[in-house]
């Protein structure tokens, strides 16, 4: 008996050591593929009951990917203070919360101290589109104040799915060492059992972790947002006279300037030399052929001897 629970045990630990590393297979059916749940994201029992809503898509084919959603902000507002508070309670009033916010003072090239600030919250990923356009209502001007927006998207759905697999075979192998630790009557077969019993255990841990983080990032989308005091960025001015608009202008005429004179260059070597090589060779064989014929015709007789 005590051999038969040594194999069993050691052939339950190598069927966990395969589902750790196997891929995941392919969903070729309905059993295979995790349950949806309404709002078209996935739930997982084993992990929680919070399903996760599919970002922003509609239910369709596309519903059972898993994407996380990130977006990035840089806006220019005439207070930061007042706007780091209204996002701040902007994430509140649509379930979600602040990850980070930061106010500090910078000093501008005129030595004055201005207000800047930073913020990184996570909404609702359905919310994510209407979280951005509140976020530049702040704005006097989308056109101007608004200077970069980015949003991205990292689909997860293969990993998930591979995570999912693994879970199941792992808690698959966790049930047969239970059974075989139940009939094991030895003390070593008890302690050999339970060894590898809390080696899956500790494996199963780590991919519920792995799991319930896919479905939280891909539930609430990240926003990060720089904001900036439309005071700190204001060109200098002395009387009306803006130099940096002018070193500017001088820096575009000069970039005009140089673009122009590599045009030219470029089309007199591949477009005029090749055209003038094709005119002038014809021209250069005539007038060797007849400055060839003149010297011989002017070439002295040499009288007979």
């Amino acid at each position: 008996m005590s051999r038969f629970i040594r194999i069993a045990a050691f052939l339950a630990l190598i069927a966990v050591l395969i589902s750790a590393c196997a891929a995941a297979p392919s969903r070729t059916s309905e059993e295979a593929a995790p349950p949806i749940e309404p709002g078209g994201g996935f739930r997982d029992d084993s992990v929680g009951e919070a399903p996760v809503a599919g970002p922003g898509k509609p239910q369709s084919s596309t519903a059972e990917r898993l994407v996380i959603r990130t977006a990035t902000l840089n806006i220019i507002v005439d207070d930061p203070a007042d706007a780091l508070s209204a996002i701040a309670r902007m994430a509140d009033e649509m379930q979600g919360y602040v990850v980070t916010q930061n106010l500090t003072r910078t000093t501008g090239a005129n030595g004055v101290q201005y207000p800047q600030a930073t913020i990184t919250i996570r909404v609702p990923a359905e919310k994510l589109n209407q979280a951005m356009d509140q976020i530049k209502a702040l704005v006097n001007n989308p056109d101007d104040d608004v200077l970069s927006e980015n949003v991205t998207g990292q689909d997860v759905t293969s990993e998930y799915t591979d995570l999912r697999s693994r879970l199941k075979n792992l808690q698959a192998s966790e049930e047969q060492l239970r059974e075989i630790m139940a009939s094991a009557t030895k003390t070593e077969d008890v302690l050999a059992v339970q060894q590898q019993l809390t080696q899956v255990r500790e494996q199963i841990e780590v991919i519920q972790g792995q799991i319930k983080y896919y479905e939280e990032a891909a539930a609430l989308s990240s926003i990060s947002v720089n904001i900036q005091a439309r005071a700190s960025i204001q060109p200098l001015e002395v009387g009306g006279w803006r130099p940096v608009g002018v070193a500017r202008d001088a820096i575009q005429a000069l970039i005009f300037a140089l673009q122009a004179l590599a045009t030219i260059a470029i089309w007199g070597v591949l477009f005029l030399l090749p055209i003038g090589l094709v005119i002038a060779l014809p021209i250069l064989l005539v007038v060797w052929v007849v400055r060839r014929g003149l010297k011989r015709r002017k070439a002295p007789v040499q009288p007979a001897s």
